[in-house]
């Protein structure tokens, strides 16, 4: 825990959750990431959705740019990232949602559906993350 940031904690948070519910209250819609992602070849809504997507890479070389430290992990092959990136997508696909959707704003809608989806995802992240340190030495 030694790189614990309470305070870009916070205010990343209460701009995601800002984020959530203006495009709820605007477009009508959940900001699951995965969705908002998958549906950016539709014509009828591909503006709002390159527009979303665009804005969180943007965010990320905003902070960059300001100096913020951005950590690097090297130490993880990249065939273990790809497996990895496939693995989320698949169980995405599988759940019905990702992360955002589920955790963000289906817990914010007070949805079973989403809790138990944030339980089973958190609980494989729990042991994956044990897995890859303790059992094949990946991560540090």
């Amino acid at each position: 825990m030694h790189d614990f940031t309470p305070i870009p904690a916070l205010v990343g948070g209460a701009l995601i959750g800002l984020a959530s519910v203006w495009l709820l209250a605007v477009n009508g819609r959940i900001a699951g990431v995965s969705g908002i992602l998958h549906g950016i070849f539709s014509p009828p809504e591909a503006q709002w959705r390159a527009w979303f997507i665009s804005g969180l890479l943007l965010a990320g070389l905003a902070w960059q740019a300001a100096g913020a430290p951005v950590p690097l992990r090297d130490s993880l092959p990249l065939g273990w990232v790809a497996a990895a990136g496939l693995l989320v997508g698949f169980g995405t696909r599988m759940g019905g949602g990702c992360t955002s959707g589920h955790g963000v704003c289906g817990l914010g809608r007070l949805s079973a559906r989403s809790l138990v989806a944030v339980i089973v995802f958190m609980a494989s992240g729990m042991v994956s993350t044990y897995v890859m340190r303790h059992g094949l030495g990946l991560a540090s």
